[in-house]
């Protein structure tokens, strides 16, 4: 099993997410700490589940963690998270409305 495949299956098991996007951007991290040949370091993951209502951010990255301890212990070195409840804007969008459920 890929990390990729690690991650996608154990948020989607953790979270039953509405949105789920697991991005590889280990390429951009050629040459830098953890990076290795094929990839598979660092990540991006955007998630939008009902389980992060009324958590506070850091609460919301400590679960994405806690939950991918095996991508961690795979090789996963970093890990970029944005995670938001339904209904919360996208912080990308600023100025839009909020996705609809």
């Amino acid at each position: 099993m890929t990390i990729k495949s690690t991650i996608q299956t154990r948020l989607s098991e953790a979270f039953a997410p509405e949105l789920l996007e697991v991005i590889d951007e280990s390429e951009k991290h050629r040459g830098h700490a953890g990076w290795r040949e094929g990839g598979e370091t660092h990540f991006r993951v955007r998630i939008v589940a009902a389980a992060f209502d009324g958590q506070t951010r850091v609460a919301r990255h400590r679960a994405v963690n806690a939950a991918l301890a095996e991508a961690f212990d795979a090789g996963l070195h970093a890990l970029a998270i944005e995670a938001r409840a339904p209904g919360e804007a996208d912080p990308r969008q600023r100025g839009r409305a909020a996705e609809p459920s």
